[in-house]
């Protein structure tokens, strides 16, 4: 078990740091930051493919909820108060207003991390983007890992979020691009598995 908690916890922090440092890419480039000065790294090739594919599926979600404006608007509302933890609770509790954790909330969780950091560096506190990250780790170290290894780690998570995609992305496809795109992300599923599974024996 130790050893799937390493791993678990491992492609969680590497897949938070890719979607905040993907975020803060965009910014001009006279705006450097760096999410992590400290070598983030996963061990397997299955990782890497795991993370990329996991950022990817974050990146769709948090777009189609970015274009809904709520969150964003609560960002806003919140960035030039973000002198602390506290505030950061705040937006959290927002994204996981019942206590309810879906990996469709979690995948939502690093993209608004990843979106406050990158409004912390507009107003001019990029010193912020670090503690952001940590705070981050923190909750998901606290409240999230278990949950999702108990629910099979984040193999598992790939059905949910495709079917999470699908229904944000539906309004401006049609059922049956929207068909191809679930059948796409079983089989993408189907074959990280069996690869999983041909390496392990």
């Amino acid at each position: 078990m130790a050893c799937a908690e390493t791993s678990d916890y491992r492609v969680g922090e590497v897949l938070l740091n890719r979607v905040m440092q993907e975020q803060l890419d965009e910014l001009p480039s006279d705006i450097p930051v760096v999410v992590s000065t400290k070598a983030q790294e996963v061990e397997s090739d299955q990782e890497q493919k795991i993370v990329s594919q996991l950022a990817v599926m974050i990146r769709t979600i948090g777009d189609a909820v970015k274009k809904d404006g709520k969150l964003d608007d609560a960002i806003d509302g919140m960035v030039g108060k973000m002198t602390s933890q506290t505030s950061y609770w705040k937006l959290v509790e927002k994204v996981f207003e019942d206590s309810q954790i879906t990996w469709e909330r979690i995948a939502v969780l690093f993209y608004v991390a990843g979106r406050i950091a990158v409004k912390v560096v507009i107003a001019n506190i990029p010193q912020l983007v670090k503690d952001i990250l940590k705070w981050t780790l923190d909750y998901f170290r606290r409240e999230l890992l278990d949950w999702i290894q108990k629910h099979g780690g984040w193999m598992n998570s790939f059905a949910e979020l495709a079917r999470v995609q699908v229904e944000k992305v539906s309004p401006i496809i049609s059922w049956s691009s929207a068909f191809i795109l679930v059948f796409l992300g079983g089989v993408i599923l189907g074959s990280v598995i069996s690869w999983k599974l041909a390496r392990s024996t």
